[in-house]
């Protein structure tokens, strides 16, 4: 997992210095950016991973929450009370009390912990995607082999008849179907490679169910 990066919020200094010190003191610590409340408007959604805002001017904490919940990534606001969770249900909110800075530190790396699940999750379940689309694809290849070989079949029967009589021939129609002939050749040579490719692919099908069964044998051995 790379390092995660962390954006806080603030208009106090002290607000950010707090939780970046405290935060670093524990091992695998994310990154830090802070920001002032009227800049985080130019903050880029793909430049971090959770944002923690608090002690932001009154004038300015609405429009921040707003923005920042418009990126997609997890938001933390820390304030005295909570009563703005009812016009941003999905944020989260932490009301400031003895012993918060600790109660941030573990409920925003808990966070972390499940945007970064969730993601990989998003991740394989697109490379997953891909990978069914090209399986489909290879499946219909190797359906249809059986036709494109009686096409290529055809094909070069037909004109190998017409080269045998190569004197009944011109010049150009000749040198065409040598062109047609040597051209169904190539097909029929990919065409055997997929042939070639499938049984590759049972044959690791086969091997990779056997050593599941196998370290499932094992594991209930043990």
């Amino acid at each position: 997992m790379n390092q995660p990066t962390v954006v806080i919020v603030s208009d106090d200094p002290e607000f950010s210095g707090a939780i970046s010190s405290r935060w670093q003191q524990d091992r695998g610590s994310p990154a830090f950016t802070l920001v002032s409340g009227d800049l985080c408007n130019g903050l880029s959604p793909e430049t971090f991973d959770l944002v923690i805002v608090g002690n932001v001017r009154d004038d300015l904490q609405s429009s921040v929450i707003k923005t920042l919940e418009q990126s997609g990534k997890p938001v933390l606001l820390v304030q005295d009370e909570t009563a703005v969770e009812e016009k941003h249900p999905r944020l989260l909110t932490l009301a400031r009390h003895e012993g918060w800075l600790e109660t941030l530190v573990l409920l925003a790396s808990e966070v972390l912990r499940r945007y970064e699940a969730v993601t990989r999750l998003r991740r394989a379940e697109q490379t997953n995607a891909v990978l069914e689309r090209q399986a489909a694809l290879g499946r219909y290849v190797i359906d249809m082999r059986h036709n494109l070989n009686n096409a290529l079949t055809s094909i070069l029967g037909n004109s190998e008849l017409l080269l045998l009589d190569a004197k009944g021939l011109p010049a150009q129609p000749h040198s065409q179907v040598e062109t047609i002939r040597n051209m169904a050749l190539r097909v029929n040579e990919i065409l055997q490679r997929f042939s070639s490719l499938e049984k590759e692919l049972t044959v690791a099908a086969r091997q990779n169910e056997s050593e599941i069964k196998s370290k499932s044998h094992a594991a209930a051995a043990w």
